[in-house]
């Protein structure tokens, strides 16, 4: 207990100082011949540096019948290239004290790397290597064998796992079918299996490219002795093609869809979700304190209607699943045992109403922002690894164009008022344009929301 108490003193003054001052994150940049950027940021907290590389592709680069591309490169990128072994990549990395991983979301592609200081020659030779030389690997029962990993990945954490299916009819429906958002990451069954060796080597050479990538180097290292030796391990890399950003198609939705799905599950689910401004577009900072208002903790509007006051609940989530093209609001709530989901909509359209009709008080938008900083100020703590330090340098230059926006984007939420949060939720959360997906237990449909609404 006393541990906790200081750790919570040690937020409580990190946030009275961020309060008082800005937040300055230096680095250097520069841009490789063959148009690499590459940025670098001393962090001499602990002997560790990071290698965070954001290839400029997602799934949302994939063509309607060719889709789960992205995904199947965080694959194959560990599948060995030309000076790189089957299997050394991580062992060489793990024998040098250092630890990998990667993702892929509907924009991008990120893989990093933690190492001790000394080991920064070997983590860009690794990931030189593959950015330069993976397809001289390739090979068609290579892609063969981890299409079939992937296909099982999506049996495993969607078609057989209970709820899997729901955030991919979310989408589905949110997006028309020419939109990059319409299809999951992971792709499907078909395409994969339709997808021949020469698609995915092509897919490779146009978007894994050292003019579709950004490179973060952080940690305890030398500026001008990393700038060499990235120099050295990157600059043989040849360029590609220029990547020609595509257009965006509109996204709304002219009315309700209410759909249905019955499931492997023991417990009625809810899935509520509206199309929202992308990241960092007016609005975005506004929902995610409008989550926190409705659902994030145990004292927010609907988590504690639902779970502690009318026990009809078993959980409340609400987030703002922010994105470069568009964002989505989805508001999930599991019901208790029996509990019909008609009932869960009525009370989360009544608590959507009245943030509509009256502001949310101060204190409760305060204590959202409040939130949203430790956990700010939490991931700054971390120089690598998913979310850490290096991984929102390279995030804020590929969407801002500025790699230390670090203040520009706590000030977002800094500046709200519990008006501009009434206000969003008015202006986006519409009760005549939305996805409501019921998830039940086989055989009992009777326990999704009601076909005519419950507004």
């Amino acid at each position: 207990m006393r541990f906790k108490n200081f750790y919570l003193l040690i937020l409580i003054l990190a946030l009275v100082q961020f309060g008082q001052s800005q937040i300055s994150v230096k680095y250097e940049k520069f841009t490789l011949p063959n148009g690499l950027t590459v940025i670098l940021h001393e962090d001499h907290t602990i002997p560790v540096a990071t290698a965070n590389i954001w290839y400029h592709v997602g799934s949302g680069n994939e063509k309607p019948g060719r889709t789960g591309f992205a995904h199947l490169f965080e694959h194959l990128m560990f599948m060995g290239s030309k000076n790189v072994p089957v299997g050394k990549f991580d062992e060489w990395l793990e024998a040098a004290g250092g630890d990998n991983n990667g993702s892929t979301t509907t924009d991008r592609t990120n893989y990093w790397e933690n190492f001790p200081n000394s080991a920064l020659d070997l983590a860009l030779f690794l990931e030189s290597d593959r950015m330069g030389y993976l397809v001289d690997a390739m090979s068609p029962e290579k892609v063969d064998a981890q299409r079939d990993v992937v296909k099982n990945e999506r049996r495993q954490s969607y078609e057989n796992r209970p709820y899997g299916m729901a955030s991919i009819m979310i989408s589905e429906n949110l997006f028309s079918a020419d939109h990059p958002y319409h299809w999951p990451t992971i792709g499907s069954q078909e395409d994969l299996s339709a997808a021949s060796f020469q698609d995915v080597v092509d897919f490779f050479k146009k978007y894994y490219v050292p003019n579709n990538a950004s490179l973060v180097i952080a940690g305890d290292i030398d500026p001008v002795k990393t700038k060499e030796q990235v120099t050295k391990w990157f600059s043989d890399v040849p360029m590609g093609k220029p990547v020609v950003p595509f257009g965006v198609p509109v996204a709304f939705l002219p009315e309700p869809k209410r759909l249905v799905l019955e499931d492997k599950v023991q417990l009625p689910r809810l899935y509520l979700n509206w199309i929202t401004p992308k990241h960092f577009a007016p609005g975005d900072a506004e929902l995610d304190i409008l989550a926190q208002v409705l659902a994030g903790g145990k004292n927010s509007r609907i988590y504690k209607r639902l779970v502690y006051d009318m026990q009809i609940a078993q959980d409340v989530t609400a987030y703002q699943d922010a994105s470069f093209l568009n964002s989505t609001f989805s508001i999930i709530v599991t019901a208790r045992s029996g509990i019909s989901l008609s009932q869960i909509e009525k009370i989360i359209w009544e608590e959507i109403n009245k943030v509509k009709n009256e502001a949310p008080a101060l204190r409760e938008v305060q204590r959202a922002v409040n939130q949203y900083e430790a956990s700010f100020l939490m991931r700054m703590e971390r120089v690598g690894g998913f979310g850490g330090k290096a991984d929102l340098l390279n995030a804020y230059f590929v969407e801002t164009g500025n790699p230390d926006y670090f203040n520009e984007d706590m000030s977002r939420y800094k500046a709200l008022t519990p008006g501009d949060v009434s206000s969003v939720c008015s202006t986006f959360l519409r009760n005549d344009g939305y996805v409501l997906l019921s998830v039940v237990p086989q055989g009992k449909k009777e326990l999704a929301a009601d076909e005519k609404g419950a507004k």
